[in-house]
């Protein structure tokens, strides 16, 4: 199983133009649910998505794109993990966010691996055993 972070999905479903090239994570993500792998959103990873657009009609659709990615819900547990990986990468001197922290714990749980274009959970690798999905 692969979790996919919001900085994929975000990329994934943008509209195209000439100056938005798209990142490798996209690639990857599209050969995953080619392939019919099984790849799940955080729960928060979909509202930070869906908190993002402009218009009701631009929410419908990204709405229902999101439809086909089985959501992965945060337990009690996985915010306690959260709050320990926050803490261990604070005294490693690394700055990070509390949803960050959250994607990260929900990987680790799964035993699986996140997609991400964002450098921060680079940052978290050593801190916790965190495995990207490259």
């Amino acid at each position: 199983m692969i979790l996919v972070d919001t900085s994929v999905l975000s990329h994934a479903f943008r509209r195209r133009t000439k100056s938005s090239a798209e990142i490798p994570q996209v690639g990857i993500l599209r050969s995953l649910v080619a392939e019919d792998r099984p790849v799940v959103v955080p729960g928060v990873v979909l509202q930070e998505l869906l908190s993002g657009v402009k218009t009701s009609e631009e929410f419908e659709r990204l709405q229902d794109l999101m439809d086909g990615f089985p959501p992965l819900l945060a337990t009690r547990e996985h915010h306690i993990a959260a709050a320990k990986i926050s803490n261990a990468c604070r005294r490693g001197g690394i700055a990070t966010s509390t949803i960050d922290c959250l994607i990260a714990a929900m990987t680790l749980a799964a035993k699986s691996q996140l997609l991400t274009a964002d450098e921060d959970f680079r940052l978290m690798v050593p801190h916790r055993g965190l495995r990207l999905h490259d």
